[in-house]
């Protein structure tokens, strides 16, 4: 089977899930083909199954903006007519079942045509897409894909309940390659932490969305009762709020560390005690997963799909969005009970376990199969 994967190349939820279902896919001797603007993060474009087809965009000055989408559409009807693909397959509505739309349109012209799976991941429905300039395009793009999944049960619900959509929708859970993590890092944690601190951390984009002002003030509570440290990875527009922030507590500077965008971030995982994620919307919570598979529980708000990957009181502790306190106490009550600390990170691990690549590669291979064949019915 030829697939084309249409995704963002960002450190974000949507572009690390396709990455890594491709390259999967890759092993298992499909021929995937990734279509975006820069290379994917975490690609592995060493594997001679993965080809990569950047979009270019040619600006002028004629356009206020430049017209992604149109250069977007153009690539992907290239690729499908160079390689025969068998399948699109898009993660997130805008732009990108939008424009396979549009390409599609085109290869109609020429009698051909292939099926088009969309994979909602959050924001295109929760922010983007409810807004007026994009709620249509948005509506229209699902419908007109011929497979819809979604990557928890919460954002099918806020799908159906914010559009119209005439055709079922699939939940199929992001997911964690197990693998990956080794046991093998307790050295590391010396070059963050003194043997009587613990680590905290949070990982992300540092978006608004993520209330990284909330984690400072999480960890400033923590750090009043419990020695520790607070360990941030990512980047992105509010990286000016921690700096803020270390300005106006300068005693907190020496236990404040920003780490950026790192390849090692499941070997800091590992060492971690605590993962920090109170966000004011989160459809699945992979970064949350991410830590648990590193036997990390999570301390997070309770909104969107969440509450589907972090248990309350067996994997971590949920907290209603912004509710500082109680989530400070939360973290307060496990790094101060050894015991608990223990079996919660025994009972993280268990939870990462189920949502294990393994586990659910097979419903995409299934989906993508049924997708197929049902579009190949229908002439």
């Amino acid at each position: 089977m030829k697939i084309g994967i249409l995704c963002y190349p960002t450190y974000g939820g949507s572009g690390i899930v396709a990455t890594e279902l491709g390259m999967s896919l890759a092993k298992k001797s499909y021929e995937v083909h990734f279509i975006s603007s820069n290379l994917p993060a975490r690609l592995d474009i060493t594997n001679p199954n993965i080809l990569f087809h950047k979009v270019n965009v040619q600006s002028y000055p004629l356009f206020q903006y430049e017209p992604y989408d149109i250069a977007l559409s153009s690539m992907i009807y290239r690729v499908v007519n160079f390689y025969n693909l068998d399948l699109l397959h898009a993660h997130y509505a805008i732009p990108y079942a939008y424009a396979a739309f549009t390409a599609k349109q085109m290869l109609k012209e020429e009698g051909k045509d292939l099926p088009l799976v969309t994979t909602l991941h959050g924001t295109d429905i929760t922010l983007v897409g409810q807004h007026p300039s994009y709620k249509h395009a948005v509506e229209f793009s699902i419908n007109q894909s011929n497979s819809i999944t979604s990557v928890s049960e919460s954002l099918k619900k806020d799908t159906l309940q914010f559009f119209n959509i005439k055709k079922e929708i699939q939940v199929i859970t992001n997911f964690i390659d197990n693998s990956e993590f080794n046991e093998n890092t307790a050295c590391q944690r010396l070059q963050f932490a003194q043997p009587d601190e613990k680590i905290l951390i949070h990982v992300s984009n540092l978006r608004p969305v993520k209330r990284v002002q909330n984690v400072l003030q999480i960890f400033k509570n923590v750090q009043s009762k419990i020695k520790s440290k607070l360990l941030i990875i990512g980047e992105g527009p509010d990286t000016e709020i921690i700096n803020q922030f270390l300005e106006e507590h300068p005693e907190l500077i020496s236990k404040v560390r920003l780490l950026g965008k790192i390849s090692e971030l499941y070997s800091i995982l590992q060492i971690s005690d605590v993962f920090l994620l109170p966000s004011e919307q989160e459809s699945f919570g992979l970064a949350a997963l991410e830590a648990m598979a590193a036997s990390t529980p999570v301390i997070s708000s309770d909104t969107g799909g969440i509450s589907e990957v972090n248990i309350h009181g067996e994997t971590g502790f949920l907290a209603k969005i912004g509710d500082v306190e109680t989530m400070s106490h939360f973290a307060v009550t496990l790094l101060s009970d050894e015991n608990l600390l223990k079996q919660m990170k025994i009972n993280a691990k268990k939870q990462a376990l189920k949502f294990d690549l393994q586990n659910i590669l097979p419903e995409y291979e299934k989906m993508y199969q049924k997708t197929i064949e049902d579009f190949r019915g229908e002439f």
